[in-house]
């Protein structure tokens, strides 16, 4: 069985749009491209030729992926991080029935069923980059088993974002967290089975308590 990975950065009010650049994704407006450069230093390199060490395949938004393949097929000849990308498989979850130029490429047209058909097959990790739109989507079908929270000390108040109501409510279990020297916090979280609730509560409720909870329901 394949394990899909989420390492996402993001900033401290939940928005990952555009964090490599200017002209990356302005997309709505967004006018904060290429937050993240100014926060990067060599324990984030560290972290990210971590995550990238075993094994992975590519599982993309189409947006995301016309990204990369705008980049990474032109990095200095060397570099780690493009040579990886030339061989390894992308999937990506596309409306679109355009040849996907920048191979090897799969077209995923049915994002959570064909995810969860990977999933069940024999191969490396499938490791997500940015790709808001499907991360939501598998998000709302438990397919991420494992996320990886690259938080950049920024706030950027507005912008697409990984998280929204579409999210299915779980547990995570926190596995490690790394602070920079910028102060970038690195959290990585494995899926945990359900939400664990509990309560402060008085065990008899007071009448203020009751009250309280009568107007709640008359207020919706």
């Amino acid at each position: 069985m394949r394990r899909i990975v989420d390492a996402v950065f993001i900033s401290l009010d939940g928005v990952i749009q555009a964090p490599g650049g200017p002209e990356e994704d302005p997309t709505g407006g967004f006018t904060h491209g290429g937050w993240v450069a100014p926060w990067f230093d060599d324990k984030l390199g560290e972290h990210i030729d971590q995550v990238m060490s075993d094994p992975f395949d590519l599982l993309l938004g189409r947006k995301t992926y016309e990204i990369f393949a705008a980049h990474w097929p032109y990095a200095e000849p060397g570099d780690t991080i493009g040579e990886k990308f030339k061989t390894l498989t992308k999937y990506v979850a596309t409306r679109s029935r355009e040849p996907l130029g920048w191979g090897p490429a799969v077209a995923l047209h049915d994002a959570a069923a064909d995810v969860a058909r990977l999933k069940q097959e024999d191969g490396p990790t499938l490791l997500i980059q940015g790709s808001s739109e499907l991360v939501q989507t598998l998000l709302e079908a438990d397919l991420i088993d494992e996320l990886h929270l690259i938080q950049i000390p920024v706030l950027l108040g507005k912008g697409k974002s990984v998280f929204s109501d579409r999210t299915r409510p779980g547990a995570m279990k926190h596995t490690g967290t790394k602070v920079t020297t910028t102060g970038v916090v690195i959290s990585s979280y494995l899926r945990a089975g359900e939400v664990q609730t509990g309560s402060f509560e008085f065990e008899t409720p007071t009448d203020a308590e009751l009250a309280r909870r009568e107007k709640m329901k008359r207020e919706g």
